[in-house]
């Protein structure tokens, strides 16, 4: 098969290798897409520093089962699934057994720890699979998987209050507002400065305000969700902040956050982080998104164009989330099914 591998250093390269098999547990699954992440643009950036090598980035994957483990019953051949950032927990730790699977310390995560989506084959934990709404086609399905899903978390931290403030107006915000406003909220969007499509992206998509990402606006926030890797949007969050509000930093990987005056932080105002996903999080926004119901927008490469879209990404080039495709005849190169 055809899949795009990266060796620790330089772009990925594209390479033939052999299909996977699935263990006992997994499930083999043809590619139809594979969203692209900034977690994607971490590794392959040297950010994120103990992914497997080689390695086949991608976790946000949508495709068609065509092989199952034979202690697999979860699914059979023929369902469309999707893939995500979490793709093993060791079930038994303190965190696993209480709710709290996405900070297992033997965790294992899709593209980073185990071969990924961009290739056109992928084997998955079937535990770790989700059933893909009807509604969504295979490429826009693909960013709701990550962006979606991890951007749904963020906002249940971010408690119930009406102003939200979104940093970094991406894959993640452009679901993430959506949801937002389904539930009654207020958007404020803050983009680049001076990004004038992406502010008017953002209009378009919900916010009700959207300006640069140092800007203040015109309303106190209840919550500031913060997307972009960028340390020193902490500090602007909280200055943006009503008394008792949180900052919520979704992204797995962030530059240092520069200091600060503790009068910004005063009144009880609170900083938290989000760390991955749990399987819950993923059968909760995946059963919402159809009532939103969400529309994602996605911009769309062929798998052997991975660099141009994580170099668009890097640059700010894509509105909402790219997605990689791999070509057609994949399916000519799979092996007999065993089981």
């Amino acid at each position: 098969m055809k899949a795009m591998v990266f060796t620790g250093h330089g772009p990925l390269a594209l390479a033939d290798v052999e299909v996977p098999r699935p263990d006992e547990d997994q499930v083999l699954i043809r590619v139809s897409a594979c969203a692209v992440c900034r977690t994607d643009l971490h590794i392959v950036d040297g950010e994120l520093t103990e992914p497997k090598l080689p390695l086949i980035p991608g976790h946000q994957i949508v495709g068609v089962v065509v092989e199952c483990g034979s202690g697999v019953d979860r699914f059979a051949r023929g369902d469309r699934v999707g893939v995500p950032w979490l793709g093993w927990t060791d079930g038994v730790c303190k965190f696993c057994r209480s709710e709290r699977e996405n900070l297992c310390d033997k965790a294992r995560f899709t593209g980073y720890q185990i071969d990924g989506g961009f290739a056109e084959y992928a084997v998955a934990d079937a535990r770790y699979c989700f059933a893909v709404p009807s509604l969504y086609g295979d490429v826009d399905a693909a960013p709701l998987l990550c962006g979606g899903v991890i951007g749904y978390r963020a906002l249940r931290l971010a408690g119930p209050g009406p102003r939200l403030g979104l940093y970094g107006f991406g894959a993640a915000a452009h679901i993430l507002v959506q949801v937002a406003k389904h539930q009654g909220r207020e958007i404020y969007a803050f983009t680049r400065p001076g990004d004038a499509a992406g502010e008017a992206f953002a209009r378009e998509m919900g916010a009700k305000w959207s300006g640069g990402s140092l800007s203040l606006p015109p309303e106190r926030l209840d919550a500031a969700l913060i997307f972009a890797p960028v340390g020193a949007l902490v500090p602007a969050a909280l200055r943006a902040l009503d008394k008792g509000g949180v900052v919520v930093c979704a992204g797995i990987h962030m530059s240092d956050i520069p200091a600060f005056p503790y009068a910004d932080l005063w009144e009880e105002r609170s900083i938290r982080s989000v760390a991955n996903l749990t399987r819950l999080d993923a059968e909760e926004f995946l059963a919402l998104a159809p009532e939103v119901p969400v529309q994602t927008r996605a911009t769309v490469y062929p798998l052997e164009n991975a660099n141009e879209a994580l170099d668009d990404l890097r640059r700010g080039r894509i509105e909402g989330a790219a997605v990689l495709v791999p070509r057609t005849g994949a399916a000519a190169s799979l092996p007999p099914a065993s089981h």
